[in-house]
């Protein structure tokens, strides 16, 4: 009687492994697609190709357009765009955006994307090991002109724009063509 209990169980157990090992083989392979999906979708877009695919850079793109801006986006590059999110243009002061988007702020608007874009391919990786060869921070000239700051701030990569307000990106290394894309949560602004 014994001898066909501890069978039993070593045979659930077995089953168990066995279950749980395919669920984590089917996660993984989830993922993997969804990564697969995501790499060959945007590696086919410039970064206006790859940020109009996604919803979350909306507000972006209607700028880009306003401001006749998508032809140096869809240049060859590379760039790295530190892509504010919907959400961060609704960070704004209310009627802030709107005020931008019109015909006569072209060249402010412009001059604001500018200031998200640096010349150069820049992944997160390579964002951190110059901020950890510079002493914790370092600087870059955005295509605009003016610098842009990046650290780490709790492990996270926060940009500090040149009025000192800040920014974290929330989501990195977005592949396009011409470049990449990090997601930040707040716009940034050069100097006036």
């Amino acid at each position: 009687m014994k001898l066909t209990s501890l069978f039993t169980t070593l045979t659930l157990i077995g089953l168990g492994i066995s279950v749980d090992a395919q669920s984590d083989q089917q996660v993984a392979s989830t993922q993997t697609i969804a990564t697969q999906s995501v790499t060959s979708q945007t590696m086919s877009d410039d970064i206006v190709g790859v940020a109009a695919s996604d919803k979350r850079f909306a507000t972006l793109v209607a700028a880009v357009k306003a401001a006749n801006f998508e032809e140096t986006l869809q240049g060859d590059g590379p760039f790295t765009i530190f892509a504010p999110t919907n959400s961060a243009f609704d960070k704004l002061p209310k009627g802030t955006l709107a005020t931008l988007l019109k015909k006569e702020n072209k060249d402010k608007i412009a001059s604001i994307l500018a200031y998200h874009v640096i010349p150069g391919e820049w992944t997160a990786a390579k964002i951190m090991k110059n901020i950890d060869a510079n002493g914790g921070g370092f600087m870059a000239t955005t295509t605009q002109g003016q610098p842009i700051y990046a650290s780490l701030v709790d492990g996270k990569l926060v940009l500090q724009d040149a009025n000192g307000d800040r920014s974290m990106i929330t989501l990195s290394d977005i592949e396009a063509t011409n470049g990449l894309i990090h997601a930040i949560d707040t716009v940034v602004l050069p100097k006036e």
